[in-house]
Formats: C-alpha cells, sequence, structure tokens
C-alpha cells in the first residue's frame, strides 16, 4: 500500500501537469494527500516544517538565478541583438544548411544565458523564413530548435548558466564547469547524432516530393535583417556572461577560500557557510549581472523604451518559473520520506553501478515530472545522499556525479507534458501529432548521451 501512495502521488502530479494546471498550487497537494494516506496526524508538521522549508531553501537558493537570467533575456530580445546574431549566423553558415544555422543559433543563445523560452521566440521567426525558402517540411523546425536549445548547451557543455547546470553545484559542491572534458564528449554525441538525424529527416521529406507545405497556422511575417545592431555588438554580452562566470568562478575560490566569515555593521552574528555550496550560484548571478549591464551600455536607448513593460514579464516568468520548481522540491522532499519511496530507493540501490543507478533515477523523474530542473531537484532532494556515498566508495569525483546528473535531467524530460514543448509547438503553429516524434528522436539521443558519457569516463578515466 505505502509503495502505490508513493507511485501515486508522482502520477497524481504527473497527470495534472499534461492537463494545464498550476504545478505551484497541485505539488503541496499531492505530497499532502500522500502523507495523508500515510499518517494523518503528520499533514500539518509535514506540510510547514518539510515542504515549506525545503521550498524556501529552494527559492533562497535560486531565484535571483531565475530573476536575472529572466531580466538578459529580456534585454537581449528588446534591444534587438537577438535578431542580429541569428541574422548574422545565418549569414556565415548559409541559407543553405538550414538546419544547421537554426541548430548553432539556438545553442549559441541558449550557451549564451537566454532563457530557453526566449530562445523559441527569437528564432522561430527566422527557422520559418529559412525552411520556407529552402522547401524544408515545417513540420521539422521544433525539433531543430529543441536540439539546439533544449539538449547539450543545456546541461552537458560545461560553464552552463542554465538552471539544470546549477542546482547540482550546491548539492555536490562543485561548480558549472565541472567535468568539462566529459561534458564536451556528451555535447559532440548530441550535436552530431542529432544533427545527422535531422539531416536524414530532410533528405527522406525531399525524396518523398514534400516541400515547406501550405495553410500553416502562425506564420510569422518574412524576417528582415535591415537595421539590426552590429553583431559583434550583439554578441557580446553572451560572452561577457560565459567569460564572467568562469572569472568569478575562479577569484571567488580564491578569495573566500573554503568558508566565508563576513561580519560588518549591526550584525549579532557573522555570516558564514561553505564557500562551495555557493560560489557557483554567486558566479553565474555576477556575470549575469555583468551581461545584463553590457546590453544597456550599447542599447540603452532602445532597451529603456521598452524596459517597463519587458521588465514585468521577466520577473512575472521567473517567479513563475522559481515557484514551480521549488514547489516539486518541496514534493520531492516529502515523497522521500514516505515508506513507499524508501522501498523504491531501496530497489535502485540493487543497480551496482553508482553512475548509472543516478542517471536512470534523475531522467525517470524528469519525464514524469515533464521538467528537467523539477525532475533534478526532486531526485537530488530524495537520493543525492546514497548517490554521494556510492561515489565516494567507487572513488568518482563529485565533478562526474554532477555531470551526469545534470545530463540526465535533460534526458526523457521533454517528454509530450513538459511546458518547453507544449511552447514551442504552440509557437511553431504546429500540434504534437505533426511534430513530436522529432522532439522525442532528440529526447531518446540526449538519454542515450549521458549514458555514452558513463561509458566514456569507465573505458579512459576521463573528467
Amino acid at each position: 500500500m505505502s509503495l502505490l501512495v508513493a507511485i501515486g502521488a508522482l502520477v497524481f502530479l504527473m497527470v495534472v501537469a499534461y492537463r494545464g494546471y498550476s504545478v505551484i498550487l497541485f505539488a503541496p497537494v499531492a505530497a499532502m494527500l500522500a502523507v495523508l494516506l500515510t499518517d494523518p496526524a503528520a499533514v500539518p508538521a509535514t506540510f510547514s516544517g518539510l515542504f515549506m522549508e525545503k521550498m524556501v531553501v529552494f527559492v533562497k537558493l535560486y531565484l535571483p538565478v531565475f530573476l536575472f537570467g529572466a531580466v538578459f533575456g529580456k534585454v537581449i530580445e528588446i534591444s534587438g541583438f537577438s535578431k542580429s546574431i541569428v541574422s548574422s549566423v545565418i549569414r556565415v553558415v548559409g541559407s543553405g544548411r538550414a538546419m544547421l544555422s537554426i541548430v548553432l543559433v539556438s545553442a549559441l543563445l541558449t550557451y549564451g544565458g537566454v532563457s530557453l523560452f526566449v530562445v523559441v521566440f527569437a528564432v522561430y521567426p527566422f527557422a520559418a523564413e529559412l525552411f520556407r525558402r529552402a522547401e524544408i517540411p515545417k513540420r521539422l523546425i521544433p525539433g531543430t530548435i529543441a536540439l539546439g536549445a533544449f539538449s547539450f548547451t543545456m546541461d552537458a557543455l560545461p560553464g552552463s548558466p542554465q538552471i539544470q547546470n546549477m542546482i547540482p553545484t550546491s548539492v555536490f559542491n562543485t561548480n558549472t564547469w565541472a567535468a568539462p572534458k566529459l561534458g564536451c564528449i556528451g555535447a559532440i554525441f548530441i550535436f552530431a547524432a542529432g544533427l545527422s538525424y535531422l539531416e536524414w529527416r530532410r533528405r527522406k521529406a525531399l525524396h518523398a516530393g514534400e516541400g515547406y507545405g501550405a495553410n500553416h497556422s502562425n506564420e510569422p511575417e518574412a524576417a528582415n535583417d535591415e537595421a539590426l545592431a552590429n553583431p559583434w555588438i550583439a554578441v557580446l554580452p553572451l560572452f561577457v556572461v560565459a567569460a564572467l562566470n568562469k572569472v568569478f568562478t575562479m577569484l571567488i575560490a580564491q578569495r573566500y577560500g573554503d568558508k566565508f566569515n563576513i561580519s560588518f555593521g549591526a550584525l549579532e552574528h557573522p555570516l558564514s557557510g561553505e564557500t562551495k555550496s555557493v560560489a557557483a550560484i554567486w558566479a553565474v548571478e555576477g556575470a549575469l549581472l555583468m551581461g545584463i549591464l553590457t546590453v544597456f551600455v550599447f542599447a540603452f536607448g532602445r532597451v529603456t523604451k521598452k524596459f517597463a513593460e519587458g521588465g514585468r514579464a521577466a520577473v512575472a516568468g521567473a517567479l513563475l518559473a522559481s515557484m514551480n520548481t521549488a514547489s516539486e522540491y518541496g514534493f520531492g522532499a516529502v515523497i522521500a520520506v514516505l515508506p513507499g519511496f524508501v522501498a523504491i530507493r531501496e530497489s535502485l540501490k540493487t543497480i551496482p553501478n553508482p553512475l548509472v543507478n543516478e542517471a536512470i533515477t534523475v531522467t525517470s523523474l524528469a519525464g514524469i515530472t515533464g521538467s528537467a530542473s523539477g525532475g533534478l531537484s526532486i531526485a537530488l532532494a530524495s537520493m543525492s545522499a546514497q548517490f554521494i556515498s556510492a561515489a565516494n566508495a567507487a572513488q568518482i569525483p563529485m565533478e562526474v556525479l554532477h555531470r551526469v546528473a545534470s545530463m540526465a535531467s535533460g534526458g526523457m524530460d521533454t517528454l509530450p507534458h513538459n511546458g518547453a514543448v507544449i511552447t514551442l509547438l504552440a509557437v511553431c503553429g504546429l500540434t504534437h501529432r505533426q511534430s513530436y516524434i522529432d522532439i522525442f528522436a532528440v529526447t531518446c539521443l540526449k538519454t542515450c548521451a549521458v549514458f555514452f558519457v558513463i561509458a566514456v569516463y569507465y573505458a579512459t578515466g576521463i573528467v
């Protein structure tokens, strides 16, 4: 019975998310129903002492990352820099290589710190224009954007400022550059395999005589690259974020050492803690802030005209995204203490390999919740101690544990109920029936990539 309660809570949350209900509302409902069926008297204490406590801890750590990331993406958008970057990459790569162009520009924006959702809106009009010119079926656009934005730049490439690469840092005391060689190997695997798949799909459509198609919905106006910002200036904020993320990571470690202890003003007690648990978060926050300031320096007039409205939208989006993930984090903490989940955890321990164990757990929960960050948060909230203990016993560096967890979160997360998938299809004016098969193919490649990276690590010892 206890096992059914734990599984039922997970399935319930997945169903309500798929049907479009708020996870902020239903994550605590699902968690408390599970507690109610286990021990009714424990509901109030569990809600305030565990669910809310874990939720607040997540917000305390990551809300600034969500907020700065959303504002950075918004100023990149309203400054016109995103359009300039997209147009320039297309000119360099060539409009004849439509799929490669869209993958590269999506990857550049995502790795530069732009939100996945902003990337979709920024890239789609150009993708539609390129695919129309090249007579490539429109139904292949979502899979192409997904490969560039939702895969290797999100969680495999070292230094990525996306939240999926941030969450493991506070658990494993690592930084966003963890296991750089393994991350790059995984990224190359996903990029090469994904692009090969998409090109195979394009050639198959070509041989069948299928073109772009007609009578599509949500067709954008033809992309216009007139009066765009200088591409070198447009791309500068992305380089600022990437470079300063690395610089700040090193400087913070040098400045504070293993522990920080700050006392100033009227503080009754010094502010102290482990530097490793927050260094990566501080570094990304500082880098994103400098990226925002860089956009203001070079596009002050354009940005200030729309910043009031754009800023409100960015803050609203950041709050919604952070609270969604925080609710899932609190949900995971509650589920982790249920007798039924303890049984699940014990069964997962029978998987002898600690990295395979971690990968299967994280990607399974990401698939159930339809969220890479949500699944990763639940897995680490409930099983991080087990992962760390097993890795230490096998003498596996925490950097490898970080990279495997991050990449696994970006595996089966893009199932049909994933919010980013639903948004991507809606923006493109397509349905799951028309285009989801290619997104799912990219999903399968991402999932395979994490096990490929694990095999490479055991075969070579590369970190």
